[in-house]
């Protein structure tokens, strides 16, 4: 059985990536042979699937950030959508990348529409849509969705979805994440030594807008605490220069690292972080966060027109529960002064901090029960034509 899997960014591969274990282990308990091929990136390649286009790199937030990208976009959705015309798979299983996956889907219903296709980790419109436009038109191509947020499952539900919840991949990911006296070993950090994560970028955007203040604050930060180091994992190679130039710009005592995320998240006693996935995964491993974000200010400024105020909070922790358990920074509120005002109330404060665990373990009840990649495997393979 041939799937065709589709998704893009950093965390798009690493979801992927986790999906594809999952399937070909619960292919394996059913006697099925799995081939998958797919957009994503070199995580999904390693677990095992077949790369029509490498769609890593690709992705920006905003508008005039994303025009750079419409062309690739646009190319790589082409390549795609001709692999599936030529070669039609039994199955498509769609990852977030909101736009492209649109364009697929709705190909997919037009074109072949005895193939089934499943969104898992759909697009957020549950916490941002404008309107019911975007909504409809997954609604309507899509067979069965797979919600991670027990408030996607419903709202998608309510919309005429074929829903199920199955929890939010990273519960799974975050199980063998060392403990904090086994990374801190690993990483050669000393008992005494305060580790800061810095997680300035996964998107080429996000150096120019972010890591100039995450850095400036850490300087200070360090300029305050002398025992504190500073670790950097990479979300990709590529951003390795750039990083270490900054690194030496400002000075600071920083260590980057590549394949070591969770032993970096597991040691560290806080994490300046841009919003993203990532949020959750230090959620995950109680980290306290102050996380931060920067558009262009055109592009902020046509988002606050059409949304006027409708987005409560960014970063995922806050979105689950819909209240402030992480301090987050956006746009002009994103400066070096407020992250260090917010993270050294994180380290100094006690009860701070043990607040922010308490918000965390709320949190952590609405991302469902370990083994969300095996329930989502067995969901795709139920759908699959030989399984009806």
């Amino acid at each position: 059985m041939r799937i065709f899997i589709s998704t893009g960014e950093v965390s798009g591969d690493l979801q992927g990536s986790l999906l594809i274990t999952a399937l070909k282990r619960q292919a394996v308990v059913i006697g099925l042979e799995l081939e998958i091929v797919a957009l994503g990136g070199e995580k999904m390649v390693e677990a095992g699937a077949i790369l029509l286009g490498n769609t890593s790199s690709i992705g920006s937030m905003g508008i005039l950030e994303g025009l750079p990208y419409i062309l690739p976009t646009l190319q790589v959705q082409r390549q795609a959508i001709a692999s599936l015309k030529q070669n039609p798979p039994d199955l498509v299983v769609l990852i977030d990348y909101m736009s492209p996956n649109i364009g697929i889907g709705t190909y997919m219903k037009r074109q072949l529409p005895d193939v089934p296709v499943v969104y898992y980790i759909a697009p957020q419109e549950w916490a941002w849509s404008l309107s019911l436009r975007r909504t409809n038109r997954i609604v309507g191509f899509t067979d069965k969705l797979l919600a991670i947020f027990p408030q996607e499952a419903r709202y998608f539900r309510e919309q005429g979805a074929k829903v199920s919840w199955v929890g939010h991949p990273l519960v799974d990911r975050m199980q063998d994440a060392p403990s904090r006296e086994a990374a801190r070993a690993t990483l050669g950090i000393a008992p005494e030594e305060i580790a800061i994560a810095l997680l300035p970028a996964s998107r080429r955007q996000e150096l120019k807008y972010l890591l100039p203040i995450i850095f400036q604050a850490a300087q200070t930060i360090q300029a305050k605490l002398p025992e504190v180091r500073f670790w950097i994992p990479l979300s990709l190679e590529v951003y390795r220069q750039p990083i270490e130039e900054a690194i030496e710009r400002y000075g600071l005592r920083a260590t980057v690292v590549s394949g070591q995320q969770k032993e970096v998240f597991a040691a560290a006693d806080l994490a300046i972080s841009k919003s993203g996935t990532v949020n959750l995964e230090l959620a995950l491993l109680n980290v306290p966060q102050v996380v931060v974000y920067r558009l262009s200010a055109l592009t902020a400024w046509i988002a606050r027109k059409m949304l006027k105020g409708s987005i409560s909070f960014a970063s995922p922790p806050n979105l689950v529960v819909m209240k402030p358990i992480v301090p987050e920074f956006l746009q002009e509120e994103a400066t070096a002064e407020n992250i260090i005002q917010a993270a050294m109330e994180l380290l100094l404060n006690p009860s701070r901090r043990e607040q922010t665990l308490a918000d965390y373990e709320e949190m952590r009840q609405s991302l469902g029960e370990i083994g969300v990649c095996d329930r989502a495997a067995q969901e795709i393979l139920q759908m699959l034509p030989q399984s009806l």
